[in-house]
């Protein structure tokens, strides 16, 4: 293991008790003091260059330039541009071709002259790696849509997809919630084929290797198979040469068809699918069928676009998301865990708040799979009920069980019946493997990720060891008796997942140190104690990739497809604090190693209250695109050091919960 050196690290004395709790009460301060008015949290979600560059084109695409706030964007794309001239997809990471591409094409749209040495800068790195004729499929579609480069460079997607029946090999249903909700309108959009307005009359054939009309779709990504991709662009190649002679009206079916499904969903001001881009996809998709500006439909795609925006004195940037249920759900775990009376009265207010979004009327996409089953779950947004996600609902559903298990909060504010519609939810959208994915069940149609529309390899809902995991641990903590087939079941899902070294795999945080604390959360819940094989090697794991400063970290090349073992990163804090609380799910709180990550934090708080942590530590789609959750250097380290503090003080070995 690259990581690993031949001496034992020192031994480091354990943390004082008032070191200990000066750190906690510092951190709780500051986290009371971001809560909200109704009781909520919510933290900033930043992603990479794309979707703050995405917004600029997108009002210049409607024709409605906003220079104050573009300069502050500007602002933004320049501090975030790589010593290499291009931008990567996190802090400090390589350059990626797709995002440099957007990002010069929306500060040259801004009004940043290609002779300023940044531009001079990007264009060279941009042309050194193909220039954007080799981006990926989505930069493709944009330069489509500005006439840049030809649709003949853009994979087939026949709006009459939506009229396929369920059992065909391609249908809407056997992709991911995301896939499903920005194809949709970009299904529209290809068939419809509109032209951005662009008042500017920018252009960026600088960044082309030759002629933009000459570019050509893109070539088999990495993960795709070669008989698969090959077996795929025949059928694009015969739909490019046919889709012209499609009955006319059969078109203005599918249109209508695919336009009813975004209005089902649109989510009031949560926007189609509460993400930026299945909501940009949407106003574009309006604007070609000629919906007028003042349209509700238009206004309210309009407004939750706007709501993203995060703008301060001199940068803005637009989120991909928003977070508020994940974001309160998370803390109200951490405050259980300090448990003094501040957090008390915090938690009680935060789930009060929490209650009130559980999904319990809409029945979602889901149900595609399993049609039996009642809504249930919460939302990782304000709004989005027809995609509530497993994850958000076991975190949720644990925070209302331990509330009421050590502040007696649960049983008169009327919480039992939310945890028992989220349990059955929960049990209900189990995937026949064992295990759980985050938005559906069994969405495991694997060929679909090798289409060309697939180069980002993402097009899959599949079950996960870190969801799974997250649903073990609440069913077990819930304590139902019937629940143990379905316990039973997803625990020997883990076991198969485990790799040789001892991790898990983590799909929604980086990487395998969050997959490895999220399982050893379920394990210990479920009753598999620290001696268990299992259990020994994963610990050890953890130990063994320790940082020499106390902490531990992880970086993108985790996710890449040639992996062989852990390679060494900087150390964060929240990736310290999910190896601190693995750590003491195995049973470990008193191991050398954790007390050099307890004082590994504890001496690099700030005087804020909270950590410093420019890194990206979530994962979007692995490869692809990544997310900084600017919560989690605050919540987390938080969480280990009361969870810490709980243990030692009590003579405790084992937590009592399933986080």
């Amino acid at each position: 293991m690259s990581s690993l050196t031949s001496t034992a690290p020192r031994y480091t004395a354990p943390t004082s008790a008032a070191d200990l709790t000066r750190s906690i009460d510092a951190a709780t301060a500051a986290l009371l003091n971001l809560q909200r008015d109704d009781g909520h949290w919510v933290f900033e979600l930043e992603a990479d260059a794309t979707i703050p560059s995405e917004y600029v084109l997108l009002t210049h695409y409607l024709g409605e330039p906003q220079p104050s706030l573009e300069q502050k964007i500007a602002n933004y794309l320049r501090r975030t541009q790589g010593d290499d001239g291009g931008w990567p997809l996190v802090h400090g990471g390589a350059f990626n071709l797709s995002a440099s591409v957007k990002a010069y094409f929306a500060l040259k749209m801004i009004g940043d002259a290609p002779e300023r040495p940044h531009m001079q800068r990007a264009r060279r790195a941009i042309l050194q790696h193909g220039g954007a004729g080799a981006s990926n499929v989505f930069t493709h579609f944009l330069l489509a849509l500005y006439g840049f480069i030809p649709w003949r460079a853009v994979p087939a997607m026949p709006v009459e997809i939506m009229l396929l029946p369920h059992w065909f090999p391609i249908h809407i249903s056997k992709i991911s919630y995301w896939g499903r909700t920005v194809l949709v309108p970009l299904l529209v959009l290809q068939a419809t084929r509109p032209i951005a307005r662009n008042p500017r009359g920018v252009c960026i054939d600088e960044i082309f290797e030759g002629n933009g009309s000459r570019v050509r779709q893109q070539t088999r990504a990495e993960h795709q198979s070669a008989g698969w991709f090959a077996t795929f662009r025949l059928i694009d190649a015969f739909l490019h040469w046919t889709e012209w002679v499609f009955p006319n009206a059969l078109r203005k079916l599918a249109i209508r068809r695919a336009v009813d499904f975004i209005t089902e969903r649109r989510n009031g001001e949560g926007g189609l699918g509460a993400i930026f881009p299945a909501m940009a996809n949407t106003v574009m998709m309006f604007d070609a069928l000629g919906y007028s500006r003042s349209h509700p439909h238009v206004v309210l795609a309009r407004t939750a676009i706007d709501k993203l925006v995060i703008e301060k004195s001199d940068e803005a940037y637009c989120q991909p998301c928003v977070s508020p249920v994940w974001d309160t759900a998370l803390m109200c775990h951490a405050l259980l865990e300090v448990g003094n009376a501040a957090s008390k009265r915090a938690v009680r207010k935060a789930l009060a708040w929490l209650k009130d979004r559980q999904v319990l009327d809409v029945v979602g996409d889901w149900a595609d799979q399993r049609p039996g089953v009642r809504p249930g779950g919460w939302p990782f947004q304000y709004e989005n009920a027809h995609y509530p996600d497993l994850d958000d609902t076991a975190v949720v559903a644990m925070a209302m069980e331990r509330a009421g298990r050590d502040f007696s909060i649960s049983a008169g504010d009327g919480y039992t019946a939310s945890m028992d519609r989220a349990r059955e939810w929960v049990l209900g959208l189990q995937s026949k493997n064992g295990g759980w994915a985050a938005f559906d069940a069994d969405n495991v149609s694997e060929y679909l990720n090798h289409t060309p529309f697939a180069d980002h390899g993402a097009l899959l809902d599949p079950p996960t060891a870190d969801v799974t995991a997250r649903c073990v641990s609440m069913l077990a903590q819930l304590n139902e008796r019937g629940d143990a087939q379905g316990i039973s079941k997803a625990v020997k899902f883990l076991r198969r997942h485990q790799r040789n070294d001892g991790s898990w795999y983590g799909r929604w945080g980086m990487n395998y140190i969050y997959g490895t604390w999220s399982v050893l959360c379920a394990l210990n819940m479920a009753g598999i104690g620290p001696h268990a094989p299992e259990v020994r090697r994963a610990s050890l794991w953890l130990r063994q990739i320790q940082n020499d400063d106390g902490g531990w970290g992880e970086s993108i090349e985790s996710y890449k497809l040639d992996y062989r073992e852990y390679e060494a990163a900087p150390s964060t804090a929240s990736q310290t604090a999910w190896a601190l609380l693995g750590l003491m799910a195995a049973g470990e709180w008193s191991d050398n190693a954790v007390d050099r990550g307890i004082r590994y934090l504890v001496e690099t708080q700030d005087a804020d209250g909270f950590w410093e942590e420019p890194e990206f530590t979530a994962t979007g789609f692995p490869r692809v695109f990544y997310l900084r959750y600017h919560g989690y250097c605050k919540l987390f380290p938080l969480w280990a050091l009361a969870r810490y503090r709980t243990l030692r003080d009590n003579s405790l070995r084992l937590p009592r919960f399933g986080m």
